[in-house]
């Protein structure tokens, strides 16, 4: 290891130290460590999930969140399927229990995250599985809230309606999620937290 000195002579080992410390990533790390941080970036994420939602904009009888769909596709792609899941759902319950979302939360949240989480663990390890957000929440979410949901709770709107609003809030929050994505991959984010 090269030391690095100041202007005076003197070496200054912590700085070394650091930027050992900060090139070289774990390259072992036990499952309950990888589990701890699993669960550490759900939490951040679903409470970034929880505050980005609550600037949501009306449609109709849904409040479109780009952002619940940008953290989706993350959650999908760093923590896996099931941890995507359980973060929609803990983050549809919190904004529903505060008011800023809607019951439509549910449908148009969980799909997304599974989608992407299952297409990038069982199909193809890339960053764009991202993209296939939609698919969740627009083919399988939107149908159910149409079909499902909202006769429940006595409403009469068409499943195109909920197409068009569920496409409008996770398309663009799959391209968010992906340009995000790629911005932590390029700063080394994803080396150190999974």
């Amino acid at each position: 290891m090269e030391k690095r000195s100041n202007p005076n002579g003197k070496t200054v080992k912590l700085l070394n130290f650091l930027t050992t410390q900060v090139n070289e990533p774990q390259l072992k790390v036990n499952s309950k460590q990888n589990t701890t941080r699993k669960l550490a970036l759900a939490a951040v994420l679903t409470a970034l999930s929880v505050v980005l939602g609550s600037l949501s904009v009306p449609i109709g009888v849904v409040k479109v969140a780009p952002s619940q769909h940008m953290i989706n596709a993350l959650a999908g792609v760093l923590l896996g399927p099931w941890y995507a899941v359980v973060m929609a759902i803990m983050t549809a319950t919190i904004r529903v229990g505060l008011g800023v979302g809607t019951i439509y939360a549910y449908p148009g949240s969980i799909f997304g995250g599974l989608i992407v989480g299952l297409v990038y663990r069982y199909v193809k390890k890339t960053d764009y599985a991202t993209l296939t957000e939609p698919l969740g929440t627009v083919v399988i979410g939107a149908t159910l809230s149409a079909l499902v949901v909202s006769p429940l709770i006595g409403g009469s709107v068409t499943v195109y309606f909920f197409w068009v609003a569920f496409a409008a809030s996770c398309i663009p929050g799959a391209i968010l999620g992906l340009v995000i994505l790629k911005l932590l991959r390029k700063a080394g984010f994803d080396k150190y937290v999974i």
